[in-house]
């Protein structure tokens, strides 16, 4: 599905290596430059895609996913604001599936930069009655990818990054730096890691006091992916499983199989922003290396 965006017509060509595609029923910036491609779906602002040229897919995206207005885009990044989980409805917040506008953009030798802005109106505000901008702001290049996120308003809210890492074979993957303490969402009840987290059947976990950065080791793809996180109180580390998965629309019966998520979050300690102190996360560099 990564190679498929690339190859989406352009609509509208804002520079030389940045374009307005369609994939579906929505926009997307792709952005396809001698040393990196990506691609960023208006809707939720939410990356579908990034890979140093030469190299394969980083971002995982779900081959049964739909690309229709108001439904999420299963994989890539999505973003979950202005809660995350079932705090409120619909689930993981209403910034995922609202259309962004691109508010600015640029490129040079290294890579390229996009920026998101999100509005409060009438729609948003019968969900959250909160007036608010939210933007997020990608630097994409070759050897890494920052994703940044900041809130401005009045109030206090929760979120995640909800990033989905293409792997070989999810039971091989190993996940280090997440910290010791953690809620097992599955399981209902507190935890704590020991060594390294491996996946052998459904995880869904939030740890509360995590390492500045995570690694996730894929021996599969001979592939080590740094996360760095930033202006986080908690990552969480999913992955459905092979029973859930098989009930999930929007994902293959194998789908699990090849991916990982591990989400820098806001989700015990909430953000508070005001118009003078803007809250924000963002999960810094996502380095992709070849052993």
């Amino acid at each position: 599905m990564n190679e498929d965006v690339f190859a989406l017509p352009v609509v509208e060509q804002l520079s030389a290596h940045v374009s307005v595609r369609r994939i579906g029923e929505l926009a997307v910036i792709v952005v396809d430059h001698p040393r990196v491609r990506a691609a960023v779906a208006l809707q939720g602002a939410h990356l579908v895609a990034w890979q140093p040229v030469g190299e394969g897919p980083v971002i995982w995206l779900s081959d049964a996913t739909a690309f229709e207005e108001g439904v999420a885009i299963r994989g890539g990044v999505p973003i979950c604001w202005p809660w995350f989980g079932p705090a409120g409805k619909p689930a993981h917040g209403f910034a995922r599936i609202s259309t962004f506008e691109l508010d600015a953009h640029s490129e040079d030798e290294q890579g390229a930069k996009l920026a998101f802005l999100l509005r409060s109106d009438e729609h948003t505000k019968a969900l959250w009655p909160r007036e608010f901008e939210l933007f997020v702001r990608f630097t994409l290049g070759q050897g890494a990818c920052e994703i940044a996120l900041e809130a401005r308003g009045d109030f206090q809210s929760t979120g995640a990054l909800h990033s989905y890492f293409n792997v070989g074979d999810i039971g091989g993957v190993a996940v280090s730096g997440l910290g010791v303490p953690y809620l097992d969402k599955v399981a209902e009840t507190d935890g704590r890691q020991d060594g390294a987290l491996t996946f052998p059947d459904r995880i869904d976990r939030v740890y509360t006091a995590p390492d500045e950065v995570s690694l996730i080791e894929d021996p599969a793809l001979s592939r080590r992916v740094e996360i760095r996180h930033h202006n986080n109180s908690d990552v969480v580390a999913w992955n459905p499983g092979p029973e859930l998965s098989a009930s999930m629309a929007d994902l293959t019966d194998d789908g699990y199989q090849q991916f990982v998520c591990v989400e820098t979050a806001r989700v015990s300690t909430p953000m508070t922003s005001s118009r003078d102190n803007p809250g924000h996360h963002h999960p810094g560099t996502l380095k992709a290396c070849r052993r």
